[in-house]
């Protein structure tokens, strides 16, 4: 289905699928997402690119979106767009790109600034626009809040446990806390303590819902 957003300016460009999922668990588990996320080639063809036009960028499977730091794909994303190399950027959702406004408004604007489309599976935004920065701030800010949002309800989860005495900790997140630690013994925590040594261990561990 053709927009009436792509131009031949767009179009001399590249369009690059960006495919992430947040977790290691969720590659090996969730293939039907995957292979959604793959087949947004198709809907880049069907916007007017050639399949030579067509650029993949996988690198950050398995990453969490909620920052940047570790995300090298999205970092070359970026600096494509950057370069006026991009004319549209596809995810399965646009919130695929970055979970948190920092990322996500900088990329809006440098979008906006190097006239790049971003599209996902249901509609084409161009970030330049006054409308398509509106439609894609409040995504941005929706997928924040529930990342947010997850991150509460896991930490409840945790602390809940903890008060029972009922969280058991992985081999690795009880070595971190004990080089913290020093040579405390591990009852010397509290159960608030003990969870706050491993959120990112529980993020990944016991909740499975996509960044």
């Amino acid at each position: 289905m053709k927009s009436e957003l792509v131009t031949p300016t767009h179009l001399a460009r590249k369009a690059v699928v960006y495919i992430r999922q947040s977790t290691p668990h969720q590659v090996a588990t969730n293939q039907e997402s995957l292979r959604l996320q793959y087949a947004l080639r198709q809907r880049a063809r069907e916007l007017g690119w050639h399949e030579a036009d067509i650029d993949v960028i996988d690198a950050d499977l398995g990453v969490s979106g909620a920052s940047v730091a570790q995300r090298s794909g999205f970092k070359e994303l970026v600096g494509r767009v950057g370069l006026s190399e991009v004319g549209l950027i596809l995810s399965i959702d646009v919130t695929r790109l970055a979970r948190n406004c920092s990322d996500w408004y900088p990329l809006l604007d440098i979008c906006g600034l190097r006239c790049c489309l971003i599209a996902d599976r249901d509609a084409v935004y161009d970030p330049g626009s006054a409308n398509g920065r509106l439609l894609l701030g409040l995504k941005g800010t929706i997928s924040e809040i529930e990342l947010h949002t997850i991150r509460s309800q896991l930490t409840s989860g945790l602390l809940a446990k903890a008060e029972r005495r009922e969280l058991a900790l992985s081999a690795d997140a009880r070595s971190e806390r004990d080089r913290r630690q020093g040579s405390q013994p591990c009852c010397a925590a509290t159960p608030r303590a003990r969870v706050r040594d491993v959120p990112e261990a529980a993020h990944r561990g016991q909740g499975h819902a996509s960044c």
